[in-house]
């Protein structure tokens, strides 16, 4: 997938192509789909095929006090992106000036003179230029004027839930990860790096890592069935977990910790710059306030039997299924 940060780094003789303009936090099955759709239609025009997307999230420029936790941050939004077959990202940066060209300067500027769009994808709910003034008939009228074609999608539902990024962000929020994982078509994870001042040398022999702060989207406090991978690459490990999103009330401490126990753990190289890729499978319960660290202790004991049964039963299923 090739990649432009800037709309002037697209080359002058770049196109003609099929596009779709969007946010595309999350990557869910819903933009998964309109994106194939791209993909094939441009591979059956024998032309590029094209996302374009903005980097800060608009809404953190027309409305900075929000600030709107991201689903994916842009590294691996464009990981997702690039997995999808697309052809060329372009990431414009969203700026105020952006922000107040119309729809048809966008229109014009953007997908013609630029891109050279033969045909738009999008939603029906899409909505851009200043003060998000067209819509998707707006859209097609300028697609006349200016020489493109518009195809618009009716939205998805999945287990009586919008596939959207706003659905996904409240299911997230509220710790149903399950739920949002159907939505997602993958569990919803977050990459970081192991707290600092923890003593992480060349060999890390505790199975428990804490995550350095997260500024995005995570999910409600709580308890979760979690798989955490250390590292990247063809070197990567992936652990079976138990984490704990919360304030820590039974020692109480004031501050937010990720903090994951390991269940197959082994001592494994770990410094304070290592990624660290938690995915959320379920959950296991909301925090708690225990009346002793002992009475902690046990709960901690159950909580990770549950995980143990729990990723018992997914290897048994995954072995079945490959028999078959």
């Amino acid at each position: 997938m090739q990649i432009y940060r800037q709309l002037r780094d697209v080359p002058a003789n770049f196109g003609p192509s099929v596009a779709t303009i969007g946010n595309f936090d999350g990557v869910h099955r819903g933009h998964q789909w309109v994106i194939s759709e791209v993909v094939a239609r441009a591979r059956e025009l024998g032309i590029a095929s094209v996302a374009i997307t903005f980097d800060p999230h608009p809404a953190r420029v027309i409305r900075p006090e929000s600030r709107q936790p991201l689903i994916t941050p842009l590294a691996e939004k464009i990981r997702l992106l690039s997995a999808t077959g697309i052809d060329t990202l372009v990431v414009l940066p969203f700026t105020t000036e952006l922000a107040r060209n119309t729809a048809r300067e966008f229109a014009a500027t953007v997908l013609c003179d630029r891109l050279h769009v033969q045909e738009l994808h999008e939603g029906e709910n899409f909505r851009f230029g200043y003060q998000a003034e067209a819509g998707v008939n707006s859209l097609s009228a300028l697609g006349r004027e200016l020489g493109f074609t518009v195809r618009v999608y009716t939205p998805r539902n999945l287990r009586h839930h919008a596939i959207s990024s706003t659905t996904i962000r409240t299911l997230v929020a509220e710790g149903s990860v399950s739920q949002a994982r159907a939505l997602l078509g993958r569990p919803f994870s977050i990459t970081s790096t192991p707290a600092s001042g923890r003593g992480y040398g060349t060999r890390y022999a505790v199975p428990t890592i804490n995550l350095a702060p997260y500024d995005e989207l995570l999910p409600a406090n709580g308890v979760y069935i979690t798989t955490l991978t250390v590292g990247e690459g063809p070197v990567a490990e992936t652990f079976e977990a138990v984490t704990n999103i919360g304030m820590r009330p039974t020692f109480g401490a004031d501050a937010l910790t990720v903090e994951s126990h390991l269940l197959n753990f082994h001592p494994i190289a770990l410094t304070e710059q290592t990624p660290l890729t938690l995915a959320f499978l379920h959950r296991l319960r909301p925090e708690i306030h225990w009346p002793s660290p002992e009475a902690l202790r046990e709960q901690i004991g159950r909580d990770v039997q549950k995980a143990r049964r729990y990723f018992s039963l997914c290897h048994s299923l995954h072995s079945v299924a490959g028999k078959t």
